[in-house]
């Protein structure tokens, strides 16, 4: 089987485990802060904080920016329920922005007509989270525009887009938000087996972001309300959570990511040949905006109308290609209907949902499996019923 996305290991990145696996510290070691650095220095960030998960990573974004019970956050519908979930981890409630259907996101004019709509009501956001969907670039001038003019935090949800540039900015140096969230899974463009990362231009909602990951503790000397009472002593100054990233996680990403750009620009060149042949075949395809260079986490077609894409689906699976779906609208998840969301409510996602098939990209992909997976997807579409 093909699969639609899959970690690209080489002996570098074994080696730098093995290291760490025969050294002193397999957690709380040096690699952590290490990778925070290259992390940080790769998308021109002053501030990187690992943690185990975008998921860690999303619910205490949310607690630094100060959200709790009563407030609201807005996020896409079209992601993984991580992205909405957070804000119910903070007692805060949530609500979805609709995106435009040609791409998956966020859209920055029903972001606009929703947020006029809110002030009316006087219930506006506190944190607005928008997700970079396959790794391209939500608009983010727009929504950050928007978000100062209601007074309106941002979390960039970047789980897909480590790598990638808006307007020639890194999606990661916060030009346009106050916290960008990255993920490291198996299938993402880098990868430390599970972890997260936040980035941040802000030194006070690092440090915050450095307690919530661990305890609410601090040893810091300049932190301590007590006198130090020898280096066993550390406070716990808030209810933080054990969200730590383990030193093997850091070694593994540090030797990754000294591969970043080569693993983007391969994603790019087999999307360029991808969108080349497609467009022959007149299928459609999410495409980045003009000025945004995606990660391409995922590529991200959308089938004819008129065709089946449960029949598509099974027989490209059949023929050993892994294709997949992303997403399913998260308001239509069972858990969300009962909260009171139903069909309709986000025209955009849905009519994005209907025909959106996911094909595999990956940076380890061969040539010829890309020309067998576009010769199967045309038979397979123009021979169905």
């Amino acid at each position: 089987m093909i699969p639609y996305g899959k970690q690209d290991i080489n002996q570098f990145d074994i080696d730098a485990v093995v290291e760490v696996l025969k050294s002193d510290f397999l957690t709380q070691g040096p690699k952590v802060a290490e990778f925070e650095d290259a992390v940080a220095r790769a998308v021109d960030a002053q501030f990187a904080i690992a943690v185990n998960s975008a998921t860690s990573a999303l619910h205490i974004a949310c607690l630094a920016l100060g959200v709790k019970k009563g407030d609201l956050v807005w996020t896409s519908p079209i992601t993984f329920v991580a992205s909405a979930n957070c804000a119910l981890y903070c007692d805060a409630e949530i609500d979805f922005v609709d995106v435009e259907p040609t791409t998956g996101n966020l859209c920055a004019q029903a972001f606009k007509n929703k947020l006029e709509h809110a002030k009316l009501l006087g219930r506006l956001p506190k944190v607005v989270i928008p997700v970079h969907l396959a790794g391209h670039s939500c608009d983010m001038q727009r929504i950050s525009e928007l978000a100062k003019q209601y007074q309106v935090k941002i979390i960039e949800d970047a789980s897909h887009a480590i790598g990638g540039h808006f307007q020639g900015n890194k999606i990661g140096s916060c030009h346009f938000s106050d916290i960008t969230v990255f993920s490291f899974h198996p299938v993402k463009v880098i990868t430390t087996a599970e972890g997260g990362m936040l980035t941040t231009q802000d030194s006070e909602l690092a440090a915050t972001l450095n307690l919530l990951r661990s305890h609410g503790i601090t040893r810091e000397l300049s932190q301590l309300t007590r006198p130090n009472e020898g280096d066993w002593y550390y406070e716990q100054h808030i209810l933080g959570f054990n969200y730590r990233m383990s030193d093997l996680q850091a070694a593994l990403g540090l030797s990754q990511i000294k591969r970043l750009e080569s693993f983007v620009e391969r994603r790019n060149q087999f999307a360029k040949y991808y969108e080349k042949v497609l467009k022959n075949l007149n299928i459609g395809f999410i495409k980045p905006l003009e000025n945004c260079r995606s990660a391409y986490h995922l590529f991200i077609i959308r089938l004819p109308e008129d065709k089946d894409r449960k029949s598509i689906f099974n027989l490209m699976r059949q023929a050993g290609i892994g294709v997949h779906v992303h997403y399913f609208p998260v308001y239509l998840q069972p858990f969300y209907i009962k909260k009171g969301y139903f069909s309709g409510y986000c025209p955009g996602a849905e009519n994005y949902y209907a025909n959106c098939l996911t094909i595999p990209i990956f940076t380890q992909m061969k040539e010829k499996e890309q020309d067998f997976i576009l010769k199967k997807l045309h038979d397979i579409i123009f021979d169905i019923n």
